[in-house]
């Protein structure tokens, strides 16, 4: 409890940096080879992120409050955005620009050291995702999602999930049909 009573409090610093915006739901905030300015802190709602495969949508990662999202090799290189953000639900969140960010992380070594761990764990889920394409079945697939992070399947819309686990939605009912 102490620990996230004191990451509040090293934010609490630079809250006058951040800008609070109400977003309705289905809105991009970020298309795939835009060059991404801003970051997201999500207080409420679902943000997925997604890449365009010849006009056909393919979800990459959901994002839910207490979660930030931004296209990270975008906003630190001042490169196109390999994949688009999107709102699933209707969301509020704080944004903050690139150079208030980069200001955040020079004055905190605390925050750039939750920034780092974020990072990781970003990784780290993407990893899990890939190999997870690569050794198991797509029934096998939705279980760990289900078993991994239920909240996914209770929150998100089904053909989404049908995306990001690389099946049709179809497929996705016959599955979930079988439980």
């Amino acid at each position: 409890m102490e620990q996230k009573s004191q990451k509040t409090n090293n934010w609490e610093i630079f809250k006058p940096y951040f800008k609070q915006i109400e977003v309705p739901a289905r809105q991009v905030l970020l298309r795939e080879g835009e060059i991404s300015r801003k970051m997201f802190f999500i207080e409420k709602g679902c943000i997925r992120t997604w890449i365009n495969s010849d006009g056909k949508e393919i979800t990459t990662q959901f994002f839910f409050e207490d979660d930030s999202v931004s296209s990270i090799e975008s906003f630190r290189t001042n490169q196109p955005s390999l994949y688009s953000i999107e709102t699933i639900e209707p969301a509020i969140v704080q944004t903050i620009t690139q150079q208030e960010f980069q200001t955040i992380i020079e004055q905190s070594p605390e925050i750039k050291k939750q920034f780092e761990e974020h990072l990781f764990k970003r990784l780290f889920q993407s990893q899990q995702l890939f190999f997870s394409y690569l050794k198991n079945s797509p029934q096998q697939r939705y279980e760990e999602l289900i078993t991994t992070y239920p909240h996914i399947v209770q929150r998100v819309p089904q053909h989404y999930i049908a995306s990001y686990l690389g099946m049709t939605s179809v497929s996705l009912s016959r599955i979930r049909n079988r439980k």
